[in-house]
């Protein structure tokens, strides 16, 4: 299997890594949660875009990047626009997320940048492209956050972002019952023991899923996420709590 190096850090091989998010809504919020994140035992930080409340000013984009780059030195940096649809807090037009995307790829500021799905498969070839030619990896995602599909369609559609070409598959789902967190991690091992040549992401959200979090190392995740300041999804934990059960199972396996 391929790994994905970002800077320093290596996805796909060894421990999960622990991607912490920053959820800050103005420039000044958004940099002090990058300073204390700089404090913790992370490996990557997603940049939730769809939080800043100038997201659709590029100029003041590019800014707050410039700044996070500076307080983060060599930490990875994944951009991420959540659409509404399907968990983030704005709604976007397709050419101005692709837009957005690309020309952020194109600063040399971002590391990785994320992609839903489905979008449609040419707005997200089209992402994956500009990204790539641009030197910058692209996370695909999926969030469902009603319910857990069965294990044939997890598996299909981490499949179809690695068909589409994005350098990490990821999927999360909400689980409605202990038996849908063993389908999440079912689907998880399948796609990691059979068709994936590349590194994956998988949780199980919610309080229920949290195991799932803990145990990619067993199943075949990759990274995980842990929360500084604010939690941008369910069932994340504290990320200094997450590498001390990470670093015990690791060492365990």
């Amino acid at each position: 299997m391929k790994t994905v190096k970002v800077r320093n850090t290596v996805i796909g091989e060894g421990m999960p890594k622990i991607c912490v998010p920053i959820v800050g809504v103005t420039k000044d919020a958004i940099l002090e949660e990058a300073k204390a994140i700089t404090k913790l035992p992370a490996d990557v930080v997603e940049w939730r875009i769809d939080w800043f409340e100038d997201v659709f000013d590029f100029d003041k984009l590019e800014d707050v990047l410039k700044a996070l780059r500076e307080v983060l030195g060599d930490m990875p940096i994944l951009m991420t626009f959540r659409t509404s649809k399907e968990g983030g807090e704005k709604a976007i037009e397709d050419d101005v997320y692709a837009d957005i995307n690309i020309r952020a790829a194109q600063t040399g500021l971002v590391d990785m940048v994320d992609v839903e799905v489905f979008t449609g498969d040419e707005i997200v070839k089209k992402i994956i492209d500009g990204a790539h030619a641009a030197g910058v990896k692209v996370v695909a995602s999926n969030h469902d956050f009603g319910k857990t599909p069965d294990k044939d369609d997890i598996v299909g559609r981490l499949r179809k972002m690695q068909d589409l070409g994005a350098d990490i598959p990821k999927i999360a789902v909400m689980p409605n019952s202990k038996r849908d967190v063993l389908t999440l991690l079912a689907a998880t091992e399948e796609m990691a023991t059979e068709y994936a040549d590349r590194p994956i992401i998988t949780m199980s959200m919610a309080g229920t899923g949290v195991i799932s979090r803990l145990a990619g190392e067993v199943f075949g995740s990759a990274l995980t996420f842990g929360a500084a300041a604010k939690a941008s999804a369910p069932g994340q934990m504290g990320v200094e709590d997450l590498k001390t059960v990470l670093t015990k199972l690791h060492n365990a396996l």
